[in-house]
């Protein structure tokens, strides 16, 4: 199972998240993807092993990310490094980054200068704040650009409470896959034209893309959506409970005719369906307070496990546990749908999260665990012509590593 992207060429310059994700992607839908990645410590993400605390045999958010490629470790401050890593973007299909662009720029790895080498290249930049405008150069990290400055955080905060914290790579996964998009689509586009082009996505642009739903309303009718609480929800069908274990789970009954009567039943109040209090979704807005009140008592007296089968009777009553991790990854639909895959790791496999696609007429499978630094920097010089004694005398140089 090769993938869709099978015979793609990819450069990649990527630290910590975001463009290694898009490049994971890439690796995962077949591409071959060569990380480029600085002798001694390598892409950063390296030290997640350290920052998650303990000695730790592995590093989970490195290896999701970077399954599937190769590396090699290249000092691109020496002009003999900087050669290799240009020669290797000349026969490459697409370079991809989210190093920041003014130091791309000192090293001659900018769109304007890898275009003019190679007229075919999609040059991918996945950035903070976007390629122009006053921080266009501003480091970020997901939690600024794509979690506090695009107003997820703010939509998510309760009055009188602190902005929730975003879980790791929340915002970087996003601009992964939109990069893997944006690079599948111009991918596309050379096979009609036979030009390469520049694309970009940022965390910035995501984040508000993922907010768009505010943001669209807001643009159109001029307020902003209030951020909700559970004890006031203008339509109580659309909230969360909790049950008698204090377990929550989500209800959603967003079409107000047609999954009232549902909850109704459910709830054993059929009764309900008809009060003058509750009948229509004005009343149920007027009348939240009263009916989430009610609503808190009846879902407390039983256990989810005791509410599924009463929940699932009815063909229109939508909802869902809230799941902690160990649930996720035990869930029979997850498993059902190659949520999770499982990783080439020597002689066994280690079990991973997937990315979210699949290609029925074109299927992918990871190949190996991510390198270790400088893995592969040997078969990539011989695959670009270089000589045991020239690899030899590079590495003596510590052109590479």
């Amino acid at each position: 199972m090769s993938g869709p992207l099978e015979g793609v060429k990819v450069v990649e310059m990527g630290v910590w998240v975001a463009g290694p994700a898009a490049g994971g992607i890439l690796a995962d839908w077949g591409a071959d993807v060569v990380k480029i990645e600085p002798p001694g410590i390598g892409d950063p993400g390296r030290l997640f092993q350290k920052m998650l605390g303990g000695d730790l045999p592995f590093n989970p958010p490195f290896e999701m990310d970077n399954r599937s490629k190769r590396s090699i470790a290249i000092d691109l401050a020496k002009p003999t490094g900087r050669d290799i890593a240009l020669s290797m973007v000349d026969g490459a299909d697409v370079f991809l980054s989210n190093v920041r662009q003014a130091g791309l720029t000192r090293l001659g790895f900018d769109p304007k200068s890898l275009l003019a080498r190679n007229d075919r290249l999609i040059y991918a930049a996945v950035t903070g704040f976007g390629l122009k405008g006053p921080d266009a150069d501003r480091a970020a990290y997901d939690i600024a650009a794509f979690w506090a400055r695009s107003g997820i955080a703010n939509a998510l905060t309760q009055p009188g409470s602190h902005p929730p914290f975003q879980r790791g790579g929340m915002g970087d996964h996003n601009a992964g896959l939109a990069g893997a998009a944006a690079i599948s689509a111009a991918l596309f586009s050379r096979e009609k034209t036979g030009k390469g082009q520049l694309v970009e996505t940022s965390l910035l642009r995501e984040g508000i893309y993922t907010l768009s739903f505010d943001i669209a309303t807001t643009l159109r009718l001029g307020h902003e959506i209030g951020v909700a609480s559970r004890k006031t929800m203008g339509n109580p069908t659309i909230n969360n409970y909790e049950d008698k274990d204090g377990r929550w789970f989500w209800i959603v009954g967003l079409e107000a005719e047609r999954h009232w009567p549902p909850l109704c039943r459910a709830v054993g109040h059929e009764e309900w369906i008809d009060d003058p209090k509750f009948c229509g979704p004005v009343e149920r807005f007027q009348n939240a307070g009263e009916l989430i009140a009610n609503l808190d008592e009846i879902f407390a007296s039983k256990s989810i496990k005791e509410w599924r089968p009463l929940f699932d009777a009815e063909e229109d009553f939508f909802w869902s546990p809230v799941q902690n991790i160990t649930e996720v990854i035990a869930d029979p639909q997850v498993l059902a749908n190659g949520g999770l895959v499982e990783v080439p790791d020597g002689e066994t496999t280690s079990t991973f999260p997937a990315t979210p696609c699949d290609f029925h007429g074109t299927p992918w499978a990871p190949r190996w665990m991510a390198p270790e630094l400088g893995e592969h920097t040997d078969a990539i010089l011989a695959e670009l012509g270089h000589g045991e004694v020239e690899v030899k005398a590079l590495r003596e140089e510590g052109a590479v590593a």
